[in-house]
């Protein structure tokens, strides 16, 4: 929503797999909200410190907006509840609305939404980013079993 908790988060773990299997120069990866009232802002403290105990550093990131040359710069955009998904393919152009997906679903095959941390404890995030791993890693094997395939 806001782009400093769920997604900033999947964006470090996804960068981070990427990198441990050698394809970060093959894809690319951003996290964007469907809201603007954080844009600028650093990730909220707990994603960040999550990331960390995890040795992934996601202090850099900066939250943002998803504009509409996202929906033509990116093959796969991903909502991590229903709301958002419902935001994005509003805002989308008809053209591109097979481009968005649940995240959970698009993954690991189950039509549900990250839950969004923010007004939790630190729990909350640790579920959060188990729940994301999970999906990256998911994630990481379906493209990457993709871009080793021939292309004629």
């Amino acid at each position: 929503m806001g782009n400093i908790c769920r997604s900033p988060l999947a964006e470090g773990i996804f960068r981070q797999c990427l990198r441990d299997a050698g394809l970060e120069a093959k894809i690319a990866v951003d996290s964007a909200g469907t809201g603007n009232w954080h844009a600028g802002d650093a990730p909220d403290p707990r994603s960040v410190e999550t990331a960390a105990g995890q040795g992934i550093d996601i202090s850099m990131q900066r939250a943002r907006q998803v504009e509409p040359a996202d929906y033509d710069r990116f093959d796969l955009i991903f909502a991590m509840d229903r709301s958002n998904e419902a935001t994005l393919k509003a805002r989308a152009p008809s053209a591109r609305h097979h481009r968005i997906h649940l995240f959970l679903e698009h993954t690991m095959g189950t039509r549900a939404d990250v839950p969004d941390p923010y007004y939790g404890g630190d729990d909350g995030f640790n579920n959060v980013y188990q729940l994301l791993r999970d999906g990256c890693q998911a994630l990481l094997e379906r493209l990457g079993a993709e871009l080793r395939q021939p292309r004629g």
